[in-house]
C-alpha cells in the first residue's frame, strides 16, 4: 500500500496532495454516503472533509493509523454537514416509528455495499446518525451523546429505533 508522503502534502505540494486524495477518496466516499442523505449532499462532505485534512495535516502526529485520523476529521465533517442543513440532527420520539411501505425494491445486480448505504441513506437524519457512530464509527453512547449534544438514554432509543427501521427496509427490500 502507498504512504502518502505527508510533509509534501502539508508544504502545499499539489502532486502530494493529489496522491493522498487518491488514496483515501474511495474510502472516505463510502463514508460520507453513509452519513448524507443522498450523493450531493455525500460529495460536499467529501470536499469539506479534504480541505479540512489538508488544513489540519499537519497536526497528525503518526502516533495512530493515518486512515484513523483522517477518518475521525471526516466523521466531525459528516456531522457538522448535517449541523449546517438541521441545527442539529432530528431525534425522532416516536414509538411506533414504521418504514415506509413503498420502499423500492434492488436490483440484484448491485453490489450488496451499493444496497446497504442505499438502506443507510432512507433512515431519519437521526437515526442514521447515531447509527453510524456506534456500529460503524465505534463509538460509545456517552461519546456519541455528547457529540451531538443528547442524553446518552436517547442514543441507545436511537440506535435501537434505527435497527428496527433498517430491518423493516430490508424486510421491505427482500419482498419486493
Amino acid at each position: 500500500m502507498y504512504i502518502p508522503d505527508i510533509q509534501s502534502c502539508i508544504k502545499g505540494n499539489r502532486q502530494a496532495q493529489q496522491q493522498f486524495f487518491d488514496q483515501f477518496k474511495g474510502k472516505m466516499f463510502a463514508l460520507c454516503q453513509r452519513y448524507a442523505r443522498n450523493r450531493e449532499d455525500a460529495e460536499d462532505i467529501l470536499q469539506e472533509g479534504f480541505v479540512r485534512v489538508f488544513r489540519d495535516l499537519h497536526q497528525y502526529n503518526g502516533s495512530g493509523p493515518l486512515e484513523g485520523w483522517v477518518r475521525r476529521v471526516f466523521v466531525h465533517a459528516a456531522l457538522q454537514h448535517l449541523q449546517k442543513k438541521k441545527k442539529q440532527p432530528e431525534v425522532v420520539e416516536l414509538f411506533d416509528y414504521d418504514a415506509p411501505d413503498d420502499v423500492d425494491p434492488f436490483v440484484m445486480d448491485e453490489p450488496p455495499a451499493k444496497q446497504m448505504t442505499q438502506m443507510l441513506q432512507r433512515l431519519p437524519d437521526g437515526f442514521r446518525t447515531v447509527f453510524n457512530l456506534h456500529v460503524l464509527e465505534g463509538y460509545s453512547h456517552p461519546e456519541i451523546a455528547e457529540i451531538l449534544g443528547i442524553s446518552v438514554g436517547t442514543s441507545k432509543s436511537q440506535l435501537l429505533r434505527a435497527k428496527a427501521y433498517f430491518k423493516k427496509l430490508l424486510e421491505n427490500s427482500l419482498q419486493s
